[in-house]
């Protein structure tokens, strides 16, 4: 799945840095973590969240599940229980094949 931006590494990611990069507004971030458990964004003090890499990760695999191929939210909550790590090798190899398009792409432009 292409991000809007990708993220910057470090340890904690805001919500609002979140949504942009699925280009999705912060309440739908907000939605999806009561909805899925496997989203658990650290508090701080403030009650700000903290989104790990891994959070990130687990909302791509939603996002793609639920905006891309169009479960519902019941449907991608039920393949997730099921089959999670069959979604995860799907997004691993979905982001491998468009990492070798964007290269392949990348090379024919500076052949032209």
């Amino acid at each position: 799945m292409p991000l809007k931006s990708e993220p910057v590494q470090k340890m904690f990611y805001s919500i609002g840095e979140v949504s942009k990069m699925f280009d999705v507004n912060t309440s739908l971030i907000r939605y999806w973590e009561n909805e899925f458990d496997i989203i658990k964004p650290k508090k701080n003090k403030k009650g700000n969240r903290l989104f790990t890499k891994q959070d990130v990760e687990n909302i791509k695999i939603i996002f793609h599940l639920v905006k891309e191929r169009g479960f519902t939210l019941e449907g991608a909550k039920k393949k997730l229980k099921e089959n999670k790590k069959d979604v995860i090798d799907e997004q691993e190899i979905i982001n491998h094949l468009q990492s070798v398009k964007t290269f392949l792409l990348d090379l024919k432009k500076s052949l032209d």
